[in-house]
């Protein structure tokens, strides 16, 4: 992959391109990070400390889990595995990356760290504009997600400190956004065999596996069946 010179006009282009893609987690994130900051709020955390999960952490259902984890007390091997159990999906999300991240130099770390759910949705089927650079462009769609979800965090921190009110069922904002990326991924190509290979392959595990253990077996079957069928979904995606 080649890349452009570094400039300001560069980076300027990459976040006018990268911005629009981003806005419909900007509307999910700003949400879901504040019932994140509402939460913690409730169970006694100041804005700080969602904050800093926020920036160091930033693992979307996994922050929500470490609500409990802080409340419960220390228990590091419990967390660890808690991590694993929730966040096996992203071990599937960076291999899948390794191609697209090649090459970009410093900014791979940070890639690597931001590429939660929705950022990976993006990424994975955003086409980078010819007179863009793609480091820039990368960079600009993790750390605009994350700006978002940190806006949301302390916002909902600042509501929580000052508003009562139940949030039942708000966590559903995440399903919502899903299905608005992945109608917008259907549209943008003609070839729509990774969608029906991942919804194939979630409901089968769903229903073989149940509710609680189908996510690893889908992203494995996903995984084998991308490999399987790696040259029609690259035809396709180059038309």
């Amino acid at each position: 992959m080649s890349l452009p010179n570094d400039n300001t006009n560069s980076k300027k282009a990459a976040l006018l391109a990268a911005f629009p893609l981003t806005i419909p987690v900007l509307t999910g994130y700003l949400v879901l990070g504040a019932a994140y900051g509402i939460l913690m709020n409730s169970k006694g955390f100041p804005i700080l400390w969602s904050l800093v999960a926020s920036i160091f952490i930033y693992a979307g259902s996994m922050q929500f889990v470490t609500v409990t984890l802080l409340a419960a007390g220390f228990d590091p091997i419990g967390a660890f595995l808690m991590t694993i159990a929730v966040n096996a999906r992203h071990i599937f999300y960076g291999v899948s990356m390794l191609k697209q991240y090649r090459g970009l130099g410093m900014v791979k770390p940070y890639l690597i760290f931001a590429l939660t759910d929705e950022t990976f949705s993006i990424v994975c089927s955003a086409k980078v504009p010819e007179d863009v650079n793609a480091k820039w462009f990368y960079l600009f769609i993790s750390l605009l997600n994350q700006s978002y979800w940190i806006t949301g965090t302390v916002l909902g921190g600042l509501l929580g400190s000052m508003l009562t009110f139940n949030t039942k069922g708000i966590d559903f904002v995440l399903t919502a956004l899903f299905v608005v990326i992945l109608i917008n991924q259907w549209r943008s190509t003609s070839n729509h065999l990774p969608a029906m290979i991942g919804i194939g392959s979630a409901i089968l595990c769903r229903l073989v596996f149940g509710a609680t253990n189908f996510i690893i077996p889908s992203m494995l079957t996903i995984l084998v069946l991308v490999t399987l069928l790696k040259t029609p979904m690259e035809r396709g995606k180059s038309q």
